[in-house]
C-alpha cells in the first residue's frame, strides 16, 4: 500500500493552526502530530480536547491562540 503525502504545509508540534475547511471551520488549535495515517493530524483545541482532522483542512493560525482569553 502506498501512502501519498499532501503537498500542503508541513506542520510541527506546537504550531498554532485553525480549521480552514470542514464543518467546524474557524476552530483554533495547536498541532500535536500526524496520526498513523499521515493524511490526518491530532490537534488540541482551545478547550483542551484532542481531535483528529484531515491535514488538508488545517492552516496556520493568524492569531495567537495560547495567549488569547478563554
Amino acid at each position: 500500500m502506498i501512502n501519498i503525502r499532501s503537498a500542503g504545509p508541513v506542520f510541527r508540534e506546537g504550531d498554532e493552526v485553525v480549521l480552514a475547511r470542514g464543518s467546524h471551520q474557524g476552530t483554533p488549535g495547536v498541532f500535536l502530530a500526524l496520526t498513523e495515517d499521515t493524511n490526518w493530524a491530532n490537534i488540541t483545541e482551545r478547550n483542551g480536547t484532542v481531535r483528529s482532522h484531515p491535514v488538508d483542512w488545517l492552516a496556520y493560525s493568524t492569531v495567537n491562540i495560547r495567549g488569547s482569553a478563554t
